[in-house]
């Protein structure tokens, strides 16, 4: 599993870069038309539909209500590829420590407030800091159970 992550976040850091480029104002498929000098009504003859249609497929690209299909279709017809990524805000190494650190904190301060109720509590903090990566590193060794709440 540790590996699977590491691989796919190798994968996906170069695309982090690409996290802060905004779309065209008026879409891709209206910029990379333009910039071919191509006509809205030679697009659509590309793609087998009307000229209104394109408006429309620009308009729902910009709006975001296009479809994936139809990205495709029309990305061919430029003579584009489409790239289809998610690409995680942090590394997704990060985001499954941090997780399991919450769930660790969390199961911790539950234990610690149990014992101190049966006076028992951890008074060393280097126990309790022991303790804490001990809960941590189970949370690691089964990630599905970290998305259970």
């Amino acid at each position: 599993m540790k590996d699977a992550i590491r691989q796919l976040d190798k994968r996906l850091n170069a695309l982090r870069k690409l996290h802060g480029m905004p779309m065209p104002p008026k879409g891709w498929i209206r910029a990379i038309r333009n910039a071919l000098g191509m006509t809205t009504a030679q697009l659509a003859r590309r793609l087998g539909v009307s000229q209104p249609r394109i408006v429309e497929i620009e308009k729902a690209e910009v709006s975001g209500g296009i479809t994936l299909n139809t990205l495709q279709r029309t990305a061919e017809a430029l003579g584009c590829r489409l790239t289809y990524t998610l690409v995680p805000e942090k590394p997704l190494q990060d985001v499954v420590r941090l997780r399991a650190s919450q769930l660790a904190q969390e199961k911790l301060t539950s234990v610690k407030q149990t014992m101190r109720l049966e006076d028992q509590s951890v008074q060393n903090k280097t126990a309790s800091n022991e303790l804490l990566r001990q809960f941590i590193d189970v949370l690691l060794e089964h990630p599905a159970r970290l998305w259970d709440e």
